[in-house]
């Protein structure tokens, strides 16, 4: 399966090019979808070797991934890995996630923190767990964890999908809307990395933004039965 990996970034030169070497020693192409980044990411992830995309503003970790997912069906890849730029994802679980993709005809795979929440915030365990309720009720498939941003999704969902958010709530839109589609998803466990990454979520300004997108979901569930 031709497989490539996207990074949607915002300042990470930090962790970024570290990440790039692991991803290149898989055999697996790194694109870096940089979102007006005011530091060094750009520079550092070129040197490191990825493909790198440049939003001139800063346009949301949403708009990131549509483009980093146009970009990669263009390119004639089967399926397409999203992580986080900031060393949260450990790239030791990507080959768990090809192997599920090439033994399943499931159009997503999930990442699933949920059984390893021993260092996980309380609060985030909380609305991980809330959220997720919610969002498999929509998509009408049980989707164990699906705040998390590490996963899987093949050509053929991206080719089919309309989407139509660029903050946050877009990856929650890809579930929903694939799961619309017809598509199966599936999850597999993988580990998180903690160590005092700062969170680019808005407290105020994405939860309305994502509450919002909520209501309009389940709005249009209950009009499609």
């Amino acid at each position: 399966m031709h497989t490539c990996v996207i990074i949607p970034t915002y300042n990470e030169s930090k962790a970024i090019a570290g990440l790039i070497h692991q991803i290149r020693k898989l055999e697996l192409k790194p694109i870096i979808i940089d979102d007006g980044s005011e530091d060094d990411t750009v520079k550092i992830a070129m040197q490191a070797g990825a493909v790198v995309l440049r939003n001139q503003l800063n346009t949301g970790k949403g708009a990131s991934l549509i483009k980093g997912y146009a970009f990669a069906v263009s390119q004639g890849f089967d399926a397409v890995i999203s992580m986080d730029g900031d060393g949260q994802h450990s790239t030791d679980d990507i080959k768990t996630f090809i192997q599920k993709a090439e033994s399943s005809n499931c159009g997503i795979i999930v990442g699933n923190r949920m059984a390893m929440t021993q260092e996980m915030p309380v609060l985030r365990i909380i609305t991980n767990r809330f959220m997720s309720r919610i969002i498999s009720a929509i998509a009408k498939q049980h989707i164990s964890d699906t705040q998390c941003g590490f996963r899987l999704v093949k050509k053929e969902v991206l080719q089919k999908m309309d989407l139509s958010t660029s903050k946050y709530e877009t990856e929650s839109e890809v579930l929903i809307k694939a799961a619309r589609l017809g598509f199966k998803i599936e999850s597999v466990p993988v580990k998180t990395i903690y160590s005092g990454q700062k969170s680019q979520i808005n407290p105020f300004v994405d939860t309305l933004r994502f509450l919002r997108f909520m209501v309009l979901e389940f709005a249009r569930s209950f009009k499609h039965g």
